[in-house]
C-alpha cells in the first residue's frame, strides 16, 4: 500500500509490507541523508500537548530533508481553538497553507477528526489517551536494528497500560506480524484497554497479564517500561506505591538474556536508574535517535518523494 497523500492516525492504517517500506526508507536515511527531498515543503507542528522527542524528531527530519516548519507548541492558546474554532476547521485552514500536518492533541480520536477534514495528510503524533503511530513505528525500527526480527518475540509491557497511548500503539504495531507472547504487567487499575485485548484476541496474539514481572525477565526479549502518569492519580499515596513497583535497575537487567533490550518512549520519570543506561541492552536513547530517521522516512514517502 503506497502512502503517498495518506493520513497516519493509528497503527490500523499501517500494513506489514508498508511499514518494511517505511523501516528501509529510515535504514538507508541512518547512513546518509538524501538531500533536500522535501525542499519548497511546508509542515504545521501543532501541539496541544508538551513534547520533546516527538515535536523535535518531526521537525528536525523535515528540515533535514529541505523543508520548512511552521509551528506551535502551546496550541490550546496559540490557535484560534482558544477561540472556540473546531478542530475541522483548523485543519481545513491549515491545509490551505501547508504540504502536511503533524498533530499532537490531548483528546482521544481528535487527529482523526483532523484527517476527515484536512485535504493534506495529518499525522497523529499522540492523541490524548488513543495512540502515538509514530512512536510504535520506531519502537519496532529499534526491536528489528537490535535483534534482527520482528516475528517470534516474547515482550514485558510494563507500567500505565490502560491510558499509555505508547502502549496501545506498540501492541496495535504487532497485529502485523506472528508468533508475538506479550506480558501486560500493571497494577490491576492500570491493565492494558479491553478494546486492544480484544484485537490482541481476535488476531491470536498470546498475551498474560500481572502486576509483577516475577520470573518474567529470565523469558523474554524485550523489556518496555512506560511511565505512571502521576497526572490520572487522585491519590498520591497509591501513585508513589505504582511508582514504587516498577523501578528497573541493575539487579534486574542482570536477568536478562545478554541479547535481550529495554526500552522506554520516554520522559522517564524514577522508573529507569539510570545506573543501567551504560548497559548495551539499554536502548531508549536508540530510540530516541531512531525517531528522526523514521519520521524523516514515513514524511518523505507521505509526500512522494
Amino acid at each position: 500500500m503506497s502512502l503517498y497523500q495518506k493520513h497516519v492516525t493509528t497503527m490500523r492504517d499501517l500494513e506489514r509490507e508498508t511499514i518494511e517500506t517505511v523501516f528501509s526508507r529510515a535504514q538507508q536515511m541512518q547512513f546518509r541523508w538524501p538531500g533536500p527531498l522535501l525542499e519548497g515543503r511546508v509542515l504545521a507542528s501543532v501541539f496541544f500537548e508538551p513534547s520533546t522527542r516527538t515535536r523535535f524528531s518531526f521537525e528536525t527530519a523535515f528540515c533535514r530533508l529541505g523543508g520548512k516548519v511552521v509551528s506551535t507548541e502551546n496550541a490550546r492558546s496559540f490557535t484560534s481553538s482558544s477561540k472556540g474554532e473546531t478542530v475541522e476547521d483548523m485543519a481545513r485552514v491549515l491545509a490551505s497553507f501547508v504540504d502536511v500536518i503533524v498533530m499532537r492533541s490531548d483528546k482521544e480520536g481528535m487527529a482523526a477528526q483532523a484527517a476527515a477534514a484536512s485535504s493534506v495528510p495529518v499525522i497523529n503524533a499522540g492523541d490524548g489517551t488513543g495512540e502515538h503511530p509514530t512512536q510504535a513505528l520506531l519502537d519496532l525500527f529499534t526491536i528489528q536494528q537490535k535483534l534482527g526480527r520482528l516475528d517470534g518475540l516474547r515482550i514485558a509491557l510494563v507500567g500505565d497500560l490502560l491510558y499509555g497511548r505508547t502502549a496501545h500503539s506498540f501492541c496495535r504495531a504487532f497485529l502485523r506480524f506472528s508468533e508475538t507472547t506479550f506480558f501486560f504487567i500493571s497494577p490491576p487499575f492500570l491493565a492494558m484497554r479491553e478494546d486492544v485485548k480484544e484485537e490482541l484476541r481476535t488476531a491470536g496474539i498470546q498475551f498474560e497479564e500481572m502486576d509483577s514481572w516475577g520470573e518474567v525477565l529470565e523469558e523474554v526479549d524485550v523489556v518496555y517500561i512506560t511511565r505512571i502518569q502521576k497526572e490520572r492519580f487522585e491519590n498520591s499515596f497509591e501513585r508513589k506505591r505504582c511508582e514504587s513497583m516498577y523501578q528497573f535497575g541493575p539487579k534486574d537487567i542482570a536477568r536478562m538474556r545478554p541479547r535481550s533490550i529495554v526500552m522506554h518512549p520516554l520522559p522517564r520519570a524514577g522508573e529507569i536508574d539510570p545506573a543501567i543506561d551504560s548497559d548495551p541492552r539499554a536502548a531508549y536513547f536508540d530510540q530516541v535517535r531512531n525517531g528522526v530517521f523514521v519520521r524523516a522516512a514515513l514524511l518523505s514517502l507521505v509526500l512522494g518523494v
